[in-house]
C-alpha cells in the first residue's frame, strides 16, 4: 500500500532530522521530530487495520485502543509516544520552555525503539 510505505519512510526521515537536531543542541526540535516520527508510523500501522483519524489525539488513542490495549505493542512504547506528544506541545507552543538534553535523548532513544517495534507489525 503506497500511503502506507510514504508514512513509513516520512517517519524514518524525521527520525533522522531529530538525530541531527540533538547533535546541534536543538532539543525542542529534536523532540518535535521524534514525535512526528512516531506519529507517522503510527498512522502507518492504523491503516494496516484500516484505521484513521483526523487529529494526533485520535490517532493515539486508537493506536491505544487498537494495539496497546491488545497487548499487540508494549504498553510502554503507548506511554512514549504520549510523552513524546505532551514534550512536542510544549516544546513547539510553550514560551519560555525549554526541552533538556536528557529529556530529548530520552525521546531520541524510544522513538528509535518505537520505530522499529511498529515496523514489525507492517
Amino acid at each position: 500500500m503506497k500511503e502506507l510505505e510514504d508514512l513509513r519512510d516520512k517517519a524514518k526521515r524525521f527520525l533522522r532530522t531529530a538525530e541531527l537536531s540533538f547533535n546541534d543542541g536543538d532539543y525542542d526540535s529534536c523532540v518535535s521530530r521524534c514525535y512526528y516520527g512516531m506519529f507517522f508510523m503510527t498512522e502507518a500501522l492504523l491503516l494496516t487495520k484500516k484505521i484513521t483519524a483526523s487529529t494526533h489525539k485520535g490517532v493515539i488513542a486508537l493506536f491505544g485502543e487498537h494495539f496497546i490495549k491488545t497487548d499487540i505493542i508494549r504498553k510502554d512504547l503507548g506511554k512514549a509516544l504520549r510523552r513524546a506528544y505532551d514534550l512536542r506541545q510544549k516544546g513547539d507552543y510553550s514560551t519560555g520552555f525549554i526541552v533538556s538534553e536528557s529529556e530529548a535523548k530520552e525521546i531520541l532513544n524510544i522513538s528509535k525503539e518505537f520505530l522499529s517495534e511498529i515496523e514489525k507489525h507492517l
